[in-house]
């Protein structure tokens, strides 16, 4: 179970949240010429290192409490061989179908999430500028102290910015000399990459060093690990290979010293916030604060699972794998992958209709327990929220990319390495032991098709397949088929077009600078 001081910051962190919200939203007066009593102006939260560290973390709040991660996970998973909906939750029925068009109400989601979380960080990024650290009086490790805040808040612009570049191609670019006056220029994606590495690496020297800040604050590593993504997926953006990047980011994580967690199990459960070992970055979640918008939707959307295992409530009936993905995981005899934590008691292994909740395997891979198998206290009015952290980053996740950019030709790795590193996961999956050699490849074995359905065995349910099939060339084509893919229930190739999401048309009327991306 988590601990008291955690409780305590996660409240105080939705706390001051809303606090910030009904400042700013309800200090009108009937007479416009007074001054609001209870207006918070920048320079009364601004006037101490604490009210800094106090607007920090109301911004990773928004991230953790909006609705960015349950609209996001939609969006990289429906969309592909991953899951399937039996809801239509905020229009993302239309993902699985590959049919998006601007006027789709669910594509606007991630939009506007991902908008106003920058928004947030390019108001924090002003106040925290060398001329309003100084005009305020701070000097010494008071001034380094927010620095660091503000190098950690362009963190989060950047993975933001990150996430508009790979979904929607060429979106706004509200930077923190905009904020507040005329709406923000185009950038153009390949131009993005560039400003989001040189951001990167220019705030990496003013962070943390790895494994040395608070939980669900990023440090340099969680810099190496977007910027890992980044390049891995370089070509895509570009046109321009990457690789070698990738591994050189890949490498100074592994030697930071972290390894993996000795069981695959422990990673998605209720106290997963001990998996300091493995996890990079997180968003951090607790029962205290109430949101449907957390790891609730994970733990409580597969289909079938019975509160039991969940250690929640009954299944919501929402989502289920296509037929696809449980057939990458080998037969259970005589060894078998313990990642593959399916739930088919009641479920037909075969999506023959999307909307039936009883077509397609599930997974209770995100549960409410502890690793003694405990069901989580819960601290609330609803008796039914999750304490479960979701890893935006962690060791896994670089393994597999350090192995893909060597296999792909990027120098200074080695294929000895790539082949252990991958093998270490398979340890895990097969004997709860990275070190044990019980489901272990050879070097023949290890090829780029092996590695993307390793990431599919191993980071299923994480928000990475989208981005997965596209980078393999396996989204739009008719190269690889599951069911439904295109709203045919064989699968069928698609327009490559709807390897991207269009910019929605509302923000298009709202933005004269914008153009809408070839196709729509």
């Amino acid at each position: 179970m988590k601990t008291t001081n955690k409780i305590s910051n996660n409240r105080f962190l939705l706390v001051f949240f809303l606090l910030l919200i009904s400042v700013n939203f309800n200090s009108c007066t009937d007479v416009l010429d007074k001054e609001p009593l209870n207006v918070l102006t920048s320079d009364k939260q601004y006037s101490t290192v604490e009210g800094y560290k106090q607007s920090m973390v109301s911004v990773y709040s928004n991230l953790a409490y909006s609705t960015f991660l349950r609209f996001y996970w939609s969006m990289q998973e429906y969309s592909t061989d991953m899951a399937v909906s039996t809801w239509n939750d905020g229009g993302d029925g239309i993902y699985h179908e590959l049919a998006w068009s601007a006027d789709s109400p669910a594509i606007a989601n991630v939009y506007t999430a991902t908008i106003n979380m920058i928004t947030l960080c390019n108001n924090f990024i002003n106040e925290s500028s060398p001329e309003k650290i100084a005009e305020r009086g701070f000097v010494g490790a008071d001034a380094e102290k927010i620095t660091q805040y503000q190098a950690e808040i362009r963190f989060l612009r950047a993975y933001c910015f990150w996430i508009l570049m790979d979904c929607y191609g060429n979106p706004p670019f509200p930077t923190e000399e905009t904020i507040g006056t005329t709406p923000p220029r185009q950038i153009q994606r390949a131009d993005l990459f560039l400003f989001l590495e040189n951001e990167l690496i220019a705030i990496e020297p003013k962070l943390a060093n790895p494994k040395s800040n608070e939980r669900g604050r990023p440090d340099k590593a969680a810099v190496w690990a977007l910027l890992s993504r980044m390049y891995l997926n370089g070509k895509i953006y570009t046109g321009n290979e990457y690789y070698t990047q990738a591994i050189t980011n890949c490498t100074k994580i592994i030697n930071a010293g972290y390894a993996l967690e000795s069981k695959y199990e422990w990673l998605m459960l209720g106290d997963n916030h001990l998996n300091t070992n493995e996890f990079i970055f997180t968003i951090n979640y607790d029962n205290t604060n109430q949101t449907w918008y957390s790891t609730n939707f994970l733990a409580l959307g597969p289909a079938g699972v019975p509160a039991s295992i969940n250690g929640m409530s009954a299944t919501w009936q929402s989502f289920r794998f296509t037929q696809q993905i449980p057939a990458l995981f080998p037969t259970p005899s005589p060894a078998f992958d313990k990642r593959g934590m399916f739930y088919t008691t009641g479920q037909n292994l075969q999506v023959q209709t999307i909307s039936t909740s009883t077509d397609g395997y599930s997974a209770y891979k995100y549960r409410n327990k502890d690793r003694n198998g405990n069901s989580i206290q819960q601290n609330n009015n609803f008796g039914n929220l999750s304490d479960i952290d979701f890893p935006i980053f962690r060791l896994a996740e670089i393994y597999l990319t350090y192995s893909e950019a060597v296999l792909r030709g990027g120098t200074g790795g080695s294929n000895n390495l790539a082949l252990d590193y991958v093998n270490k996961i398979r340890g895990r999956a097969y004997a709860n032991d990275p070190s044990s050699s019980l489901g272990n490849i050879t070097s023949t074995q290890l090829t780029l098709d092996f590695i993307l359905d390793e990431r599919a065995r191993e980071l299923y349910w994480e928000t990475h397949r989208r981005t997965d099939l596209i980078r393999y060339n396996k989204f739009t084509t008719g190269t690889y088929l599951w069911a439904w893919k295109g709203n045919v229930i064989g699968g069928r190739a698609v327009d490559p077009k709807f390897n991207l999401f269009p910019i929605p048309t509302s923000d298009l009327l709202a933005n004269p600078n914008l153009v809408q991306i070839n196709g729509f």
